[in-house]
């Protein structure tokens, strides 16, 4: 097979996790009485980690202790409440089942705060993805390089012969940085043309294409 090793990214990729992103995000806004948000600002704001995605939230020029307070009540939020609407994408536990019969090694890097990233793959994935890495303090987050060889070492694995998968433009760049081919998806939260724009190779528009390329020989 052409890969031995691939990488996903999370949300918007493996897992539809915007509407209950969106509910979080506005839990925390209406706490402080600051406008919410629609759905579509919402997809549009993810990607970069929470931190950013709030930032992008509150109202231009909003105290930088409140936006920290908006942030500490998003998490604290967001982690009792981000399995209520999100699911996976139809037909990804059948792709990660097919990849873990053919002995293609999987992990999950995420701009995701960590807690939520590792209670969100134990939740829908179990044992199907191995290894789920997220946002932590001092290790800098995609498109940096570091949770991607993080993943690489927690499995045992070489870059050469991995693949990184994911749904935006950061993933393009975390797969460049890491030295990895890029498979770009066009189901997720961003669409074809705006991946394109970014310098996506390879784009698919399904789970049944990303098998095809993954076990072909």
């Amino acid at each position: 097979m052409k890969y031995h090793t691939a990488i996903f990214d999370l949300d918007g990729t493996l897992l539809d996790t915007l509407q209950d992103l969106a509910d979080s995000t506005n839990y925390a806004l209406a706490l402080h009485h600051l406008p919410t948000r629609t759905v579509e600002e919402v997809r549009r704001f993810v990607g970069n980690g929470v931190g950013l995605l709030i930032h992008r939230a509150v109202p231009e020029g909003t105290d930088e202790a409140l936006e920290h307070q908006v942030l500490a009540d998003f998490r604290a939020h967001y982690l009792v409440n981000m399995e209520h609407k999100t699911a996976p994408y139809p037909g990804v536990l059948e792709l990660l089942d097919r990849l873990r019969a053919a002995g293609i090694r999987t992990a999950v890097v995420s701009n995701k705060f960590d807690g939520a990233v590792k209670g969100l793959c134990q939740a829908y994935f179990g044992d199907r993805v191995e290894v789920a890495i997220g946002e932590s303090q001092g290790v800098a987050r995609k498109p940096a390089p570091d949770t991607v060889f993080r993943a690489l070492a927690e499995l045992g694995t070489q870059a050469e012969g991995a693949v990184y998968i994911g749904d935006s433009d950061v993933d393009i760049q975390t797969a460049q940085n890491s030295g990895l081919p890029c498979i770009s998806v066009s189901w997720g939260f961003r669409a074809e043309a705006f991946l394109l724009e970014h310098g996506a190779a390879t784009i698919v528009a399904n789970r049944e294409a990303v098998a095809a390329l993954l076990l072909e020989a």
